[in-house]
């Protein structure tokens, strides 16, 4: 009997601490073709989100940032195929970091054509993470099964390569982990950087895009479009105690 309940025991808190770990995947719709997906890692013992986006064309499916949570990889392709009966066809990083680059090696073994700056794969490569197939050299435009989005660099700010996507017609500025939601207590992660750089990077978003409809931070909430101006307030805090 002792023997019974111990390892009644060890699966029952293996399978609570694997069901903490591995949050299930979130979906919400955003506007018209675009949609919100999040996933989680373990973050001091709790799951912490990360923002992700896919937009649904003519021609496929067309992924911002992979998840963050490897075992989301393949669901968020079936759930996208069982909610609107597209493959993924392509997959764009917003940066370096592994909440947005971790399921490059999954897709690229998928077919699904995967993106990112130049600059990027460069960081990639030294930090030796997943890397993307194609790369983009300067910002540019792409049109994809009639809807039309731009890639665009403002400068360093949470890592030296975040870039931003801009869907013009929509009014989206997904903004990955170089906005933060306007939940978010503080600048977050901060390892990679430039802290002073920063707001001129936001300043120069904010000068190219004017308001968008929707904002989409790489953590936390993105039901604000007061998050650029968020963004921006933390930063010139942070710098002002830090000088």
């Amino acid at each position: 009997m002792r023997t019974f309940i111990t390892i009644l025991l060890f699966f029952t808190v293996t399978n609570a601490f694997a069901q903490k770990k591995n949050a299930p995947l979130e979906i919400s719709h955003l506007t018209g073709d675009f949609y919100i997906y999040i996933t989680h890692q373990d973050i001091d013992g709790s799951p912490y989100p990360a923002n992700g986006m896919y937009m649904v064309t003519d021609e496929g499916a067309v992924i911002f940032d992979t998840p963050w949570d490897s075992t989301q990889y393949q669901p968020l392709l079936d759930t996208i195929w069982a909610r609107h009966h597209k493959k993924v066809i392509m997959s764009i990083a917003t940066h370096w970091h592994e909440d947005r680059t971790r399921g490059f090696d999954y897709y690229n073994q998928q077919g699904i054509r995967t993106y990112a700056t130049t600059q990027t794969d460069e960081l990639c490569k030294e930090h030796h993470k997943a890397r993307a197939k194609y790369l983009i050299n300067n910002d540019t435009t792409f049109t994809i099964g009639g809807h039309t989005f731009q890639t665009y660099y403002g400068g360093e700010g949470h890592t030296s390569d975040n870039i931003v996507i801009w869907f013009g017609k929509e009014k989206i500025l997904y903004g990955g982990c170089l906005i933060k939601s306007t939940e978010a207590q503080n600048l977050g992660n901060l390892e990679d950087a430039n802290v002073k750089a920063w707001a001129a990077t936001i300043k120069k978003i904010q000068a190219k895009f004017g308001k968008p409809n929707f904002i989409i931070p790489g953590h936390q909430s993105w039901k604000s479009k007061n998050s650029l101006n968020y963004t921006l307030k933390l930063v010139e805090e942070y710098n002002r105690k830090h000088k």
